[in-house]
C-alpha cells in the first residue's frame, strides 16, 4: 500500500505540471490563432491545450486525490492520512477558484499559486511514503520461539 500511496502522490504531482504545460500551450495556441488574423470569443472552440487543462483538473486530479486519501487509511505511513487530506483539501479549492475565476478572473491568479501549493504537498506525501519505515511487529504479533538451551 505504501507503494501505492507514493504512486498516487506522484502522479498528482505530474498531473499539476500537465496542467501547468497544457494551459501554457493553450494560451499560446490562441495568440497564433489571433496572430494568424482568427478572433477568439465566446463563440470559438477550445483548443488541445485548453481541452487537457480541463480535463486533467475537473477529472484527472480529483480522482488520483479521492484514491490516495482512501490508500491513506490503509498505507500505514506516519501522518500519510494528513498529506492526503492536505492534498485532496487543496485539489478541492484548486477547483473553486477556477470555476469562481471564470467570474472574477484576478482568482486565476490564486488558481495558479494553488497550484503550486498542491504540487509542492503532493510532493511532500510522496517523498513520506519513499522514506517510510517498514511497519514494525509488535511484541504481541511475535511468534514464540522455544527457550535457547
Amino acid at each position: 500500500m505504501k507503494s501505492t500511496y507514493r504512486v498516487l502522490a506522484q502522479l498528482i504531482a505530474l498531473g499539476v505540471v500537465v496542467q501547468a504545460m497544457s494551459v501554457a500551450l493553450g494560451w499560446f495556441l490562441v495568440l497564433k490563432d489571433v496572430d494568424d488574423g482568427a478572433v477568439f470569443d465566446k463563440n470559438s472552440d477550445f483548443n488541445f491545450g485548453q481541452v487537457t487543462h480541463g480535463t486533467v483538473g475537473m477529472m484527472v486530479i480529483p480522482l488520483l486525490a479521492i484514491a490516495l486519501l482512501i490508500v491513506s487509511f490503509f498505507a500505514g505511513i506516519d501522518g500519510g492520512v494528513k498529506w492526503a487530506a492536505i492534498v485532496f483539501g487543496l485539489v478541492a479549492l484548486q477547483i473553486a477558484l477556477a470555476l469562481v475565476s471564470f467570474g472574477v478572473p484576478a482568482i486565476g491568479a490564486l488558481h495558479g499559486l494553488n497550484a503550486l501549493v498542491l504540487l509542492a504537498a503532493a510532493g511532500v506525501a510522496g517523498k513520506r511514503a519513499a522514506t517510510a519505515q517498514p511497519t514494525r511487529v509488535t511484541d504481541a504479533e511475535t511468534v514464540s520461539q522455544p527457550p535457547a538451551v
